[in-house]
């Protein structure tokens, strides 16, 4: 099964909100969620293929299953 990549901005959300269940995702700045996203287990994508876009993307994403959760 291939990793996952920044295009999996959906799934890259939902690991996060499960991980940081207590933080505001609208809190973390964009360099601190590029580095929190490439940690992740299965995470196989290269740094230069993020931008502000995609960063933003999984951002909705968190935000999303944070309000859920």
């Amino acid at each position: 099964m291939p990793g996952l990549t920044w295009a999996d901005a959906d799934e890259i959300g939902y690991q996060l909100s499960e991980q940081h269940p207590d933080m505001d995702p609208l809190t973390v700045r964009f360099t601190d969620l590029r580095d929190m996203v490439m940690s992740l287990e299965g995470f196989s994508d290269a740094s230069q293929a993020c931008s502000e876009g995609v960063l933003e993307a999984i951002q909705m994403a968190w935000m999303e299953y944070a309000r859920e959760g």
